[in-house]
Order: structure tokens, then C-alpha cells, then sequence
């Protein structure tokens, strides 16, 4: 246990305490630099859509409250490209408003229901009570639109919504049997009422379900233009979470964690928050060997260092870095390339096994981190140098991991590519509500009538889960649970699955252009320490090339390309 403590940086008192606080919320501020002190958040357009897409779908709604609050002992992911709070914020927010209307609904039903045992003004053509009919019908048409893949909320997406939103790329075609079903009820409630028989009751009852619903449609547009619209969202405060001690806590460790040069991780899901790996990991492993005469670089002179000087990891870290800044610097210079934004950082990973508080962040124990760990080569404890680069407004994010160690006389290289895909298209619906302001009264009251029967079904439903989550949590109390590492993030949760053609496009350039500054970096750690390089330039060129190298030329095979093969043969035959 007390490897485990030190590891983690908690082997004295002062490592137990957070240090520091995250800046006043105000103004849009850039994305995160290199650092290990508490920062606030950052506002892009991927925090803007997530915002958003925890109205229009309450299974990403549930995922994110879940991860955030009712597993408090798990810390959160490495939010790149993005600021965790404030989806998180209005998570509760949708959650406790929906659950609002949803008592307010239940309250209206509970009268109705009330009225149609006693058999007051209930007079219908249908086999059944018109209460249970028109239950029947919200009950059908929540469960087909929970089918759609948009998930159920209060707030539905119309069609036209959805398709001006998402270019077309969703359908959602729902089946005629729950609208033809609705049709029946409505034109028997109304064949009853006017043909003298006393149905008021099924008629007006739809009818008063509609305000409620109408209600939080109004909230939720208002939070879309207020809040959420391109223009407002950037130019407004950070949000902040409710003022409770519980909430409190949950925002000030997301705050030290999200940004911070440290991450715990499970050995079954290391890379948490980046994504998906991006084609295949590449590792390469030689020996080091020194030169036997000195060699020269591009301008003619000798190796700075002294032949066989032992290279280390840092060594091999500090040549790679500059490599890099050179290609932002002259990305900056002479294009608009997303290189000139080019994030590069040390990154550790730790082994779970503290309790989340017992963690330490301060920069003395972020410092000592980043200095034991690199080059060390241990199984439990990562050093990393993290490459990020946020394209198409933080909806692709590259992130290009770099593992370096030399021991025993050997040079171990590794680069793990991940990409994290756009946000979900649908959560672009934010600029179609924005950008259709203040509808007219009716045109609004249309649409929370068409949209009453599933907000029924989803109000319901959200209600139920908001109830069990609560006292899970309350009954499970995470903060006294087993010690964790993140299942997921915020940003995956929200995720599409799919690049477009363009975008896999730039992945694969920002990927190929950063491995070749890697192996630029290396090569030169090697010259420069007086080793050999040409071992190192021979296995490069087949491992990035997506083939396999295994030992030298003579006698063996190299395949290179995706799905290409290779085979030796003795003497021409096979």
C-alpha cells in the first residue's frame, strides 16, 4: 500500500489537500495549455453542443449524471476539447425541470383518472376507459420514438428539425399504427361530444396535458436562445452547479482533474476521454548500438554529445518537443492549418487503487510525476507525451500518445493514435431553435399538443429514473465506494461514430505528419548521443507504413500497407 500511496503522490499530508481553485468564470478563455494547478473550464463548440444534447435525449442525459455523480469515486476523464461542468450543470438542470412537469402531469392525471372511475363526463365509443386509451397512446407512440435512436425527451425534435440539423444523415421515419391509433381515439372523443353524449371529460383532458408540456418546451427554447445560441454561449459566465455541498464537491474535483497532467486509469480501459484508437498502435524496439565513427549532421557537423553517451528517455522527449513546436510555429506562418493550434504536454497515467480524494494534483506532486516516471519503463505508472490537435471546431480531436524508455540497452518507442469523433448531428438542433426565436402563441401551442402524447410517455419514464438514481445514490453513497478509474467521458457519451470523408482525411495527415516529427525526434536523439540510426530509420519506414519488421533484411520478409503480406523463400523456392 504504500508503493500504491507513493506512486499516486499522497505519501504526505499536504498531498491529500487540493490546492488551488479555478478561475473566476468570465469571458471565453483558450484551450488548455501544459499545467498541473486547477483550471476553469474552456468554452468550444463541441461544450456547446453537449450542452445542448442533454435536452434533446435523456439516455445521454442519465449516462453523463451517472458518471459524474453517482459514481463520485471514479475521477473524471481528461476532458480534451472541452469543459465537463457546464454539460454537467445542465444535465441536473433538464433532469430536475423535467421531473417538475413530469408531477405536474401526474397530478392532471391523477384528477382525470380520478373522473373517469367516478364515470363523470366519460361516455366514449371505445371498448376501453378513454383515460386507458389515451394512456394506450402515449405508451405507443414514447416507446416508437424511443426507437428512433434519438432517445425520449420532454423537449422532441420534430422531423423538419431534425433533418435541417443533421443534413439529412437521420431518419426518422416513425410506423402509422401509434398514429393511427391516436387518430381513433380523437375522432371517437369527438363523435361522443358531438353527438350530445357527455365526453367532455376525453376531450378536454388531452387538451389541459398540453400546458405543462407547452411549459417546458417554452423553458427549454428560452435556454436554447438565452443560453446556448452560437452568439450567447461564449460571450456568458461559466455555469455553476446547484448550492449544495454534494454538488459543491463534484464541481471542484472535476475542476482539478479535467485538465490536470495526471489521470488514474483501469488496466482494461487506459485511454479513457480519447477516443477511439485510430488504426492500428505502432511500437518499435532495437537495440542500441554505438557508431563506430562519428557522424555528421545536415550541415556538416559532429554529434554535440560524446559517442556512447546513455541516451534516456527524457533525452529522446526533449529532442521530440522542439521537432514539434517547429511544425506549429511554421503551420501558423504560412497557412490555416489546425497544426498552428498544436497541444503538446506530458502526460502520466496512475494506476486506480486511492481513494479520488486522496489523489494529489499540486504541482509539487504533478512535478515529481512527470520527472520519475518518464523513461522509467514500469508496468504500473505511464509517462506519456500527449500530441492534441482540435480540428473542425473541437469536433475531431486527434491525440497522438508517445511512450519512450531505454533500458538495458535498448530503445523502446511507442505512439498510440486515437481520435475523438464528431458530436452527435442531432444536438445541432440548438441553432435551429435559435434561429427560429420567439415563434407566435399558436404555432407554439400546435406543436406542444403534437409533441404532448410522447412527452407524456418520456416525462414519465425520466421521472421513475430520476427517482431510482437518486436513491441509489443516496443508498450506494459513492464517495465511500471502492476505488475507480473513469468507464467513460463526457465527449465519447456524446459521439458520433462516423467521419466524414474530409475529416478522415485531415485525421490521417495530422496523424502521419506528427508520427514523422517523432521519428524525426529519435533519429536525432540517437546522432546526437553517438548510436547508430540506420537500424532505427529501417524499421520506421516498414512500421508506419503499416507493415511488420521483424529483425534485419537479410534473410527475412517486410510487408508494408494494410493487408499486405510477405514470405521468404530459399533459393526462389517457396
Amino acid at each position: 500500500m504504500a508503493d500504491t500511496r507513493r506512486e499516486h503522490g499522497t505519501d504526505d499530508a499536504a498531498g491529500r489537500r487540493a490546492h488551488g481553485h479555478a478561475p473566476p468564470p468570465g469571458k471565453p478563455v483558450a484551450p488548455p495549455r501544459p499545467a498541473s494547478a486547477p483550471r476553469g473550464g474552456i468554452r468550444t463548440e463541441a461544450t456547446r453542443l453537449l450542452c445542448a444534447g442533454v435536452y434533446f435525449d435523456s439516455e445521454y442525459r442519465r449516462r453523463v449524471v451517472e458518471e459524474l455523480v453517482q459514481h463520485e469515486e471514479r475521477p473524471i476523464a481528461p476532458s480534451l476539447g472541452i469543459d465537463a461542468l457546464p454539460v454537467l450543470v445542465h444535465a441536473l438542470r433538464a433532469r430536475r425541470k423535467e421531473a417538475e412537469t413530469a408531477l405536474v402531469l401526474l397530478a392532471i392525471w391523477t384528477v382525470f383518472i380520478g373522473l373517469g372511475v367516478a364515470g363523470v363526463g366519460s361516455e366514449t365509443m371505445l371498448p376501453v376507459p378513454w383515460w386507458l386509451a389515451y394512456m394506450l397512446v402515449c405508451f405507443l407512440l414514447g416507446s416508437v420514438r424511443s426507437g428512433t435512436g434519438l432517445g425520449v425527451a420532454v423537449f422532441t425534435l420534430d422531423r423538419s428539425m431534425v433533418k435541417r440539423a443533421t443534413r439529412g444523415r437521420l431518419r426518422m421515419l416513425l410506423p402509422l399504427m401509434p398514429l393511427l391509433i391516436a387518430l381513433i381515439y380523437w375522432v371517437s372523443a369527438l363523435f361522443a361530444l358531438f353527438s350530445g353524449a357527455h365526453a367532455w371529460v376525453s376531450v378536454v383532458f388531452p387538451f389541459l396535458l398540453v400546458l405543462p408540456v407547452w411549459a417546458y418546451r417554452a423553458h427549454v427554447s428560452a435556454v436554447m436562445r438565452d443560453e446556448l445560441g452560437p452568439e450567447t454561449f461564449f460571450r456568458a459566465p461559466r455555469e455553476t452547479v446547484p448550492p449544495t455541498p454534494g454538488y459543491r464537491r463534484i464541481a471542484e474535483a472535476i475542476d482539478r482533474e479535467q485538465y490536470a497532467v495526471l489521470t488514474i486509469y483501469d488496466p482494461f480501459r487506459p485511454f479513457i476521454g480519447a477516443g477511439r484508437p485510430y488504426r492500428e498502435p505502432w511500437s518499435l524496439v532495437m537495440e542500441l548500438k554505438e557508431r563506430t565513427s562519428p557522424a555528421k549532421d545536415d550541415k556538416g557537423a559532429e554529434p554535440t554529445a560524446g559517442r556512447g553517451a546513455r541516451l534516456t528517455g527524457r533525452e529522446v522527449i526533449d529532442l521530440i518537443k522542439p521537432r514539434l513546436e517547429e511544425l506549429r510555429t511554421a503551420a501558423a506562418a504560412t497557412s490555416r492549418d489546425r497544426l498552428c493550434a498544436l497541444e503538446i504536454e506530458e502526460f502520466v497515467y496512475l494506476p486506480s487503487g486511492l481513494a479520488r480524494w486522496e489523489v494529489a494534483y499540486d504541482p509539487a506532486a504533478t512535478r515529481r510525476h512527470l520527472d520519475e516516471a518518464v523513461g522509467e519503463g514500469g508496468e504500473a505508472r505511464r509517462h506519456f507525451l500527449r500530441i492534441r490537435v482540435g480540428a473542425w471546431d473541437e469536433q475531431v480531436v486527434v491525440s497522438v500518445l508517445v511512450r519512450v524508455h531505454t533500458q538495458g540497452g535498448m530503445l523502446v518507442l511507442e505512439v498510440v493514435p486515437h481520435v475523438l469523433t464528431p458530436v452527435r448531428p442531432e444536438f445541432r438542433a440548438v441553432d435551429v431553435i435559435e434561429a427560429r426565436g420567439g415563434d407566435d402563441l399558436l404555432r407554439e401551442a400546435v406543436r406542444g399538443l403534437l409533441a404532448t402524447p410522447t412527452a407524456n410517455f418520456a416525462a414519465g419514464t425520466s421521472l421513475i429514473r430520476t427517482g431510482v438514481a437518486v436513491f441509489r445514490t443516496w443508498l450506494a453513497n459513492p464517495r465511500r465506494a471502492l476505488p475507480d478509474a473513469p468507464a467513460t467521458s463526457v465527449r465519447e457519451l456524446g459521439s458520433t461514430t462516423d467521419l466524414s470523408v474530409f475529416q478522415e482525411m485531415d485525421v490521417r495527415r495530422y496523424v502521419r505528419t506528427v508520427q514523422d516529427r517523432i521519428a524525426s525526434g529519435v533519429r536525432e536523439s540517437l546522432r546526437v548521443n553517438g548510436y547508430e540510426t540506420g537500424d532505427f530509420e529501417q524499421q520506421v519506414v516498414n512500421v508506419s507504413g503499416g507493415g511488420v519488421f521483424i529483425g534485419a533484411m537479410s534473410g527475412g520478409a517486410v510487408a508494408t500497407g494494410e493487408g499486405a503480406s510477405a514470405a521468404h523463400t530459399e533459393g526462389g523456392k517457396k
